[in-house]
């Protein structure tokens, strides 16, 4: 059982519940000064003519906020991209006993399941829920979401290898809203 969340969920009480239950965790941590501190090293610009691809350093330390009640690991990211005058950071708290590297892999796919979600809002609009009883809003999300799951098993066990990797939206406009082609006009 895994979480992984953005630093909205950065919070002493959500860490408590996931630990007391078991469950293995990486949520984002917004920076702060003392974080920054704590990876300062990695914050110095490489020496030498920056390379084409970014260049990545991981750096996993414990961390102990003053609202926490005891330290946690966090995993750092930094980022050098050519071009960008101060690097891209982003700090995890986790659990996990992984090598940072993974850990940061780990929490990436949550920008997986992200895509999926916007994916849903606009191929099959679940999101227009305008019923008055929570009731029914319930029975059309629901429905929305059998839409969602047809569209994707149609996606990615029935259609050939060529359009496996359209989106939900694109199948709809170009294969079921457009059933047939106009070849010749009634007026000519």
């Amino acid at each position: 059982r895994s979480l992984r969340a953005d630093a909205a969920f950065a919070r002493p009480e959500i860490y408590e519940f996931l630990e007391t239950e078991g469950f293995c965790y990486a949520i984002r941590l917004p920076a702060n000064q003392k974080l920054l501190e704590a990876i300062d090293h990695l914050l110095t610009r490489p020496v030498g003519r920056p390379p084409l691809k970014p260049q990545v350093f991981h750096a996993s330390f414990r961390y102990r906020a003053r609202s926490w009640k005891k330290r946690r690991r966090v995993v750092a990211k930094v980022e050098w991209h050519r071009g960008e005058l101060f690097p891209r950071v982003g700090f995890i708290a986790t659990n996990l006993r992984w090598h940072s590297r993974r850990v940061v892999h780990f929490y990436n796919k949550r920008g997986t399941a992200e895509q999926w979600i916007k994916e849903g809002k606009h191929a099959v609009r679940w999101t227009k829920l305008s019923c008055h009883r929570f009731r029914d809003n319930a029975v059309r999300l629901q429905l929305f979401a059998l839409a969602y799951n047809l569209g994707n098993f149609m996606r990615t066990q029935a259609l050939p290898d060529e359009v496996s990797h359209w989106s939900l939206t694109t199948l709809r406009e170009k294969l079921i809203k457009i059933g047939a082609k106009v070849v010749r006009h009634g007026r000519y």
